[in-house]
């Protein structure tokens, strides 16, 4: 991922990576989904974004705290790889917890799409969703596909798709120790009631 370009938050306030963004060449203001990184250096505001759900990653770092308009009120954005959801029109503020970190992003319009973000430790079986991404963390990862189509994803390697429908079969080979690691499943939908839920098997 250090090769995709930073660029500024919608506010100013940090610098974001987009990973993807559907449909392709929309802004910040008409994409129905958006995958990125951002490095948060300092405490202060999130951008908003009208009409908008994320769930944001703590991918590294000492994390963050999370305060504003959503239902809990605070949140600890300090355990690694435990998605947390909130809503992107709500004003939100963030207070470091010990230097900089640097966290993983889903959005997507609400009543359009639905988003969903899992993480997986060893072994899976990853439900057909319309659109998604993968993003392997700390470790590698041999990931199948539904049409047998298969691929290898080394530490911060991942890949995406849109618009058609796929399932897999996930299975981590190695884990960089002592960091944090998983498979990131981010899966995107229209908004209908499905099992989402990932099947982890016994090794």
């Amino acid at each position: 991922m250090a090769d995709v370009p930073a660029q500024p938050w919608k506010n100013g306030g940090g610098l974001t990576r987009e990973i993807v963004c559907w449909p392709p060449g929309a802004g910040m203001e008409d994409f129905l989904w958006r995958i990125s990184v951002a490095r948060i250096d300092a405490g202060g505001p999130f951008s908003s974004f009208a009409g908008v759900d994320r769930i944001i990653t703590l991918l590294s770092g000492a994390g963050v705290v999370l305060r504003g308009g959503f239902k809990a009120g605070e949140h600890d954005l300090t355990t690694p790889l435990a998605p947390f959801a909130f809503p992107g029109d709500v004003a939100v503020d963030c207070t470091l917890q010990g230097g900089a970190s640097e966290d993983f992003n889903v959005m997507s319009r609400r009543g359009t799409v639905q988003a969903d973000v899992q993480v997986i430790g060893s072994h899976a079986i990853v439900p057909s969703a319309a659109s998604g991404l993968l993003l392997a963390v700390g470790s590698c990862w041999e990931v199948e596909r539904d049409d047998g189509s298969q691929h290898v994803l080394e530490p911060d390697e991942g890949l995406w798709w849109a618009r058609q429908p796929y399932a897999w079969r996930v299975r981590c080979t190695r884990k960089q120790a002592p960091v944090d690691t998983g498979l990131i499943v981010v899966s995107i939908d229209m908004p209908a009631p499905r099992d989402a839920t990932v099947q982890q098997e016994a090794t």
